[in-house]
């Protein structure tokens, strides 16, 4: 369904959201590999501290087009072409219905599939056969969940952008790739008071990744002891579905 890659020795790599978490773990892998990379996120320090020699800084807002577009401007212009994109950028806050903040909802709407869609209007046209765009998105996209009224709908949204886009690029030999992680531990999840099952490091979902680009599949999910968990429940009647998961939540 995707191109296959898994030489990734001179591979030119955008990472987007590459300051710390999965995106820090996979600059790190994608380095030891011989990957040439660019790694971009708002906080310029934290990309310096990953302190990997010879990447490319460009610290950007891809909620901001005009800061997302003059970093792709730079890098096409010092390596003349992108042969892999990469958005994990993603913000989250537990919210439910009872301390619902508007402005931190479209807040984290703007960072989970607002700057996903600003990315991919600035590199589609440089991207090439036997490259393309990964997009890291959730499980929690799936069906709707507790503690989840602002960032879930993010996540589904980018799931349903993902596989519109693959549908319009796989003919012309362009891959797109869907990353659905189930529960990895970041600063993000921490903010959680809630037991997390299967919860993984950032280290785990890289290599989880990089092994699903290898497989040329279309949706790369993990840990799969969760993630076939949440699609049988997404397979659910609502009727089924609700009930179930309020019982498994405790909500």
């Amino acid at each position: 369904m995707n191109p296959r890659i898994s030489a990734w020795a001179g591979k030119r790599v955008w990472l987007i959201g590459a300051s710390a978490g999965i995106g820090a773990a996979l600059a790190r892998e994608l380095a030891s590999l011989g990957a040439r990379l660019a790694l971009s996120a708002r906080n310029a320090d934290a990309l310096q501290a990953l302190n990997l020699v010879g990447t490319r800084l460009l610290p950007c807002d891809a909620t901001d087009r005009a800061s997302l577009a003059a970093a792709r401007d730079d890098l096409v212009a010092a390596w003349g072409g992108i042969d892999l994109v990469v958005y994990l950028a993603g913000d989250y806050v537990p919210m439910t219905a009872a301390d619902f903040d508007l402005g931190k909802a479209e807040q984290m709407v703007a960072v989970n599939f607002n700057g996903a869609m600003n990315l991919t209007a600035a590199v589609l046209n440089d991207l090439r056969p036997g490259g393309g765009i990964v997009l890291v998105a959730s499980v929690a996209g799936y069906r709707g969940l507790p503690r989840a009224l602002a960032y879930g709908p993010g996540k589904a949204a980018l799931i349903h952008f993902a596989e519109c886009l693959h549908l319009e690029l796989a003919p012309h030999g362009l891959g797109v790739w869907l990353v659905n992680p189930g529960f990895v531990a970041t600063r993000l999840t921490d903010r959680n008071d809630f037991r997390m099952p299967a919860l993984i490091t950032p280290e785990d979902a890289a290599q989880a990744i990089l092994k699903g680009l290898a497989s040329g599949r279309f949706e790369i999910h993990f840990p799969k002891r969760f993630t076939r968990i949440m699609k049988l429940l997404a397979l659910l009647p609502y009727r089924c579905y609700f009930p179930l998961v309020r019982r498994i939540t405790g909500s």
